[in-house]
């Protein structure tokens, strides 16, 4: 049987989370750049969160975004400084040094993928793959009960997001309330506590049962 989806948040209309979504403003504009495997998880949908979280952000899916023409649009705007969320030895970290502030308007690129997949996501979209590289360190455990990350201090998407916009915030990059920034999680914590909750029910429903 097919369900019923919601096409805001892009999950099944019995579990929307969409009530608990209340969209920030920030002075940086946010792209989610979302692979499209990504794009089919039913979970998950943390990107999307992501998006309808931040009222300055866009949200495109594909696998190469060389030719992509919103993206490249935004490369080449001269009022545009514009980075992509992505660990390496050459990359910024936000930590200790936060972007310009200056007339350009700050653009941060954020990869929505599994690791293995941004890898190949940045070696097909040379003009994302160019771009300088921004980072953060954390000591942050990820809330994402229902999903085994890949290594330890692994974070969502949204969960990264958000550590950006703390560090963005300390910087003087941006102005957030701190009931704003923690509001931000609040549909990703209620779509992992509903996830939980229907695992434990699953659990004990004597159809699981050996």
């Amino acid at each position: 049987m097919i369900r019923e989806k919601c096409y805001s948040c892009f999950r099944p209309v019995s579990s929307c989370m969409c009530q608990y979504i209340t969209p920030i403003k920030t002075k940086t504009k946010f792209v989610v750049l979302m692979h499209t495997h990504e794009f089919k998880k039913i979970k998950n949908g943390t990107g999307h969160f992501t998006h309808l979280s931040l009222e300055n952000s866009a949200l495109y899916i594909g696998v190469s975004f060389a030719e992509h023409k919103a993206v490249n649009a935004l490369l080449n705007d001269e009022n545009n400084n514009c980075y992509v969320l992505y660990p390496g030895e050459k990359s910024v970290l936000l930590n200790g040094n936060g972007i310009p502030s200056d007339d350009k308007q700050n653009v941060i690129f954020l990869i929505d993928s599994t690791w293995h997949n941004a890898k190949k996501l940045l070696r097909d979209s040379p003009n994302i793959q160019a771009l300088p590289k921004i980072s953060f360190e954390h000591t942050k455990s990820s809330e994402f009960k229902i999903k085994e990350q890949p290594m330890e201090l692994c974070l969502s998407t949204i969960e990264s997001t958000h550590c950006v916009l703390e560090l963005l915030n300390l910087h003087g990059n941006e102005a957030l309330s701190s009931s704003a920034l923690e509001g931000f999680l609040e549909p990703f914590r209620k779509m992992v506590g509903y996830q939980v909750k229907c695992t434990t029910l699953e659990n004990r429903s004597p159809r699981f049962r050996a």
